[in-house]
């Protein structure tokens, strides 16, 4: 039995229907009830992982942990010592932790503390360990689609800066093979996608899915800043405009860790836009 965190999510549903789909029993652990009926072979848990209880009623039974914590931004209040205690207690024997590029790449970043913790702390377990790092999301053009939906206009800062986004379907693959599979122990996977796009790119991607045309308007850095401060504490704000906007060369650089691991090649952006237009028409 395998449980799945953040269940509910952009990686864990996918990754839910990839672990089903090959025999595996898993256990969908989400903050939220369940959104539909489980599929066989799925038992659906809702408990609050920043708990002792909530993490021994998801873990109850499982042999691999798929783990997906909150950042600075959306901790809810996981604790790195409760995860040690709770696993230590359990039959878990593999663990699959999604963590951030920038964790490595900017280390001194505050934003990024709480994963550079639990890194630190599911490798403290003695279980096979295997971190997976991703850049930006492809689905992050999700916060685009009102303003597509009702304008067919996308706003976004740094017009021309280039990021290799990476897939969430292609992360909850990597996740897949690193939980069933041997051979991924104590090893750290850099997830991005195939290229590096900018975000006029990306519209441009997006305009032809749409089969119309879709206006970028540039913000500025400030205009940007004040938007994303409405919901992001102030660190995390200057930290996420810092990548977008002044990225580090290993931050554009295209990772071959999903190709190495899938034996594919990285779905690239318009994949991501083709199974996601409904909600951009």
């Amino acid at each position: 039995m395998i449980t799945v965190t953040g269940a509910t999510g952009n990686i864990g549903r996918t990754l839910v229907e990839l672990l089903t789909g090959a025999g595996e029993e898993v256990v969908a652990v989400s903050r939220r009830p369940r959104p539909v009926e489980p599929a066989a072979g799925v038992r659906w848990v809702q408990a609050d992982m920043g708990t002792p209880d909530g993490l021994r009623s998801g873990l109850d039974g499982a042999r691999a942990l798929f783990l997906l914590v909150g950042g600075e931004l959306n901790s809810h209040g996981e604790d790195p010592a409760v995860l040690l205690d709770s696993v230590e207690d359990s039959g878990v024997e593999r663990i699959v932790l999604v963590s951030s590029q920038v964790s490595a790449t900017r280390p001194e970043a505050a934003s990024h503390a709480r994963l550079r913790a639990f890194e630190a702390a599911v490798r403290a377990t003695g279980r096979d360990v295997t971190v997976l790092r991703p850049g930006g999301f492809a689905s992050n053009a999700f916060a685009w689609a009102e303003t597509v939906r009702a304008r067919r206009t996308v706003l976004a800062p740094f017009a021309d800066v280039a990021l290799p986004v990476v897939d969430p379907a292609d992360i909850a693959a990597v996740a897949a093979a690193a939980l069933r599979e041997d051979g991924h122990a104590d090893r750290t996977y850099e997830l991005t996608g195939p290229e590096a796009i900018s975000p006029r790119r990306q519209t441009e991607v997006l305009a032809a899915a749409l089969g119309e045309e879709v206006a970028f308007v540039e913000l500025s850095r400030a205009d940007a800043h004040a938007h994303l401060a409405t919901f992001m504490p102030e660190d995390v704000v200057t930290g996420t405009l810092d990548v977008l906007g002044l990225p580090l060369p290993e931050e554009q650089k295209v990772s071959p860790d999903v190709e190495s691991v899938l034996g594919r090649p990285a779905a690239p952006f318009g994949a991501w836009v083709a199974r996601n237009l409904p909600a951009f028409r």
